[in-house]
Formats: C-alpha cells, sequence, structure tokens
C-alpha cells in the first residue's frame, strides 16, 4: 500500500494532545519531529544531544543503515527533551517510566489515535512521512533532509519524489529540483 499521502497533520497531533497521556504525546512529538523509526525512537537518549553554535541537535546513528543523522531540536523537541527527568536516561519510556518496545510504542499510539476519532490509517511509521512532508515544505535542499533523516542523497531524492505528491503547492518545483539533482533527467 501506497502511504505516501498519509500524514499526521496539525490538527491529528492537536487532537492526541488534548486527549492521550504524556507518554504518548511524547512519542508522537519527537516521531513527528525528528523522523525517526519506532525502533530508533525507542532507543533515544538524552546523550545523543549535542549543542550547536545556534542551539541544540539529536545525533543518531540509525538502526536501519547504520547512518549518522543530524536532528536539529526544534522547540516543540525541546520540550519534550527538557522536561525529561534528569535520572532517566531514554527520553521516551512507557506510562511506568520503563523501557519502550516498537510495539508497545506504536500500540499505545494507535489506542489514543482511536480515542480521539482519528483515521484508522494513521500510525506511529507515518511520522516519518510526516517529518520529510515538514523539511520538504520548509524548503530544504536534498542533502540537507538527507542529513536530517540519515539518508544518503539517492535515498532521499527517491523518497522525496514520493512525498511530493502530498504537498500539490510545491510539487513542479520539488520534481523540477528533483530532476536537477539527478543530472537533468525528467
Amino acid at each position: 500500500m501506497d502511504r505516501s499521502e498519509i500524514v499526521w497533520t496539525s490538527a491529528d497531533r492537536e487532537a492526541i494532545d488534548a486527549k492521550a497521556p504524556e507518554w504518548v504525546r511524547r512519542i508522537l512529538c519527537v516521531a513527528s519531529e525528528t523522523g525517526l523509526r519506532p525502533g530508533d525512537l525507542i532507543k533515544l537518549t538524552t546523550g545523543a544531544v549535542e549543542k550547536t553554535p545556534a542551539g541544540r541537535r539529536l545525533r543518531v546513528r540509525t538502526n536501519k543503515r547504520g547512518r549518522m543523522a543530524h536532528i536539529p531540536i526544534t522547540p516543540k523537541l525541546a520540550k519534550v527533551i527538557d522536561t525529561t527527568p534528569r535520572d532517566r536516561l531514554l527520553i521516551l519510556t512507557n506510562a511506568s517510566g520503563d523501557q519502550l518496545t516498537e510495539h508497545r510504542a506504536s500500540e499505545g499510539l494507535r489506542q489514543w489515535r482511536d480515542k480521539a476519532g482519528l483515521s484508522r490509517d494513521l500510525r506511529l511509521q507515518d511520522c516519518r512521512g510526516t517529518a520529510a512532508t515538514r523539511l520538504l515544505n520548509a524548503g530544504l535542499s536534498l542533502s540537507e533532509i538527507a542529513n536530517h533523516m540519515g539518508w544518503s542523497i539517492r535515498h532521499a531524492a527517491n523518497v522525496i519524489e514520493h512525498y511530493a505528491r502530498v504537498s500539490l503547492g510545491e510539487t513542479d518545483a520539488v520534481l523540477v529540483k528533483l530532476a536537477q539533482a539527478k543530472g537533468g533527467e525528467q
């Protein structure tokens, strides 16, 4: 199934924020802001936070490809990180403060998605597309998106070409840039 058009909108996130417990809200926020896979989310620690000249970033080696992702810490992400108890290494935990599993993270979000009356199509994995779409709409270059997501330039071009259908107003401009990045192919 092509899931490129399934993204968590601001309204979806607000619906979860209005109903779900904090641990679920934190999962959705971190997933949407970082674009990390569930397997990387559940292992995310405060030790991954680095200072930059203008703020902070997460430096994460992704599980699937072993690439480094450099993720700027947005104000929403900063709020989650800064409210993580100082004695806790993991940024995301279950309701008891214990380590999450991928299944529990996905299942917790699914349960609260249903309680909030949102589309049953929305899944935790769709936060990757949500993050990529946000970066695309912000006008980031392919190399910036690739660096953020821990992708190669080639993979970023293919994925962004896939997600370009979400942003109708920018599709043509994105496709032109992709063609240029791929050496003039159209």
